[in-house]
């Protein structure tokens, strides 16, 4: 059985009160002064119209619901600066995302075994975005944390991808050095989820080559398959035909459609290295 990591086991589950735009602010205000000034400001303009709808959040996984308020999400702008952080609840609700234009930094990991097959996940039924769906290895965000804030050749990025192999797919860190994904390119995109929830990121697409042993854990993910490039192909025909219900993430559906094949051979053929481009952010829809 997979272990729930020591922190969630001992971190107390609390949520936000409703509370006024007067009152949040002097609470985002007194945020400590090591933070950034417009961090701050941030934070509380995110959460102004932020209140829970008890009716459709008592009924939210009580895992993932610990996660979406625990997370701090890093906000950015469309040239990806960091201007503040906010809740990874508050980064997914729609009203954020179209009234205040949330965008939030992401990764998507694409990890590949020796024969270059690409090991996908099917989301779990739990998950609050996007339950059930297809995608790549591994999608999240890196969080408002030190290790994690590391702009220099993104290895802020990597640490986080690092750390959410091991959290969904029980990958060890030392199976996936952090030396060894290659930051390939950015995208940024915005997705609605459900009439409440939606994903609105900047989102870097990393590359690991990689033999892993993988467990999954059941709260983040219901299965897992390796394809080679047929057998993806075979999988974007069945979902576009809609049959037994199989939906890719929108996400993935972007980098397949706009890169991932090109990539793919690059990768094969050891000359991945000519295709990175990490200054330009592929505003995709």
């Amino acid at each position: 059985m997979f272990l729930i990591t020591s922190h969630l086991l001992k971190t107390p589950l609390s949520f936000p009160p409703p509370i006024s735009f007067s009152s949040k602010c002097r609470f985002a205000s007194s945020v400590s002064p090591s933070r950034p000034l417009f961090a701050r400001v941030s934070r509380c303009y995110l959460s102004t119209n932020t209140t829970m709808d008890s009716a459709a959040d008592a009924s939210m996984d009580a895992v993932q619901r610990r996660l979406m308020f625990d997370d701090e999400c890093i906000l950015v702008d469309e040239s990806d600066n960091i201007v503040g952080h906010d809740s990874k609840y508050n980064c997914h609700l729609m009203d954020n995302i179209e009234s205040n234009k949330a965008l939030h930094r992401a990764f998507s990991v694409f990890l590949f075994n020796n024969k270059f097959e690409l090991l996908l996940q099917q989301r779990s039924a739990t998950k609050v975005t996007f339950p059930l769906v297809w995608t790549n290895t591994c999608c999240s965000h890196p969080l408002y944390r030190e290790s994690e804030l590391i702009e220099e050749d993104a290895l802020g990025v990597r640490n986080a991808a690092q750390r959410k192999l091991f959290d969904e797919l029980g990958i060890a860190a030392e199976d996936v050095p952090v030396d060894q994904f290659t930051s390939i390119g950015r995208i940024l995109y915005k997705a609605p989820s459900d009439g409440k929830w939606g994903e609105h990121e900047l989102d870097y697409l990393l590359f690991v080559v990689r033999n892993v042993h993988v467990n999954p854990n059941p709260d983040e993910v219901a299965d897992i398959k390796y394809v080679n490039q047929e057998q993806l192909k075979e999988l974007v025909r069945k979902a576009d035909a809609g049959e037994g219900g199989l939906k890719l993430s929108p996400w993935f559906r972007l980098v397949v459609n706009s890169f991932l094949y090109k990539w793919w051979d690059h990768l094969q053929k050891g000359t991945l290295n000519e295709v990175v481009d990490m200054k330009t952010i592929h505003k995709l829809t």
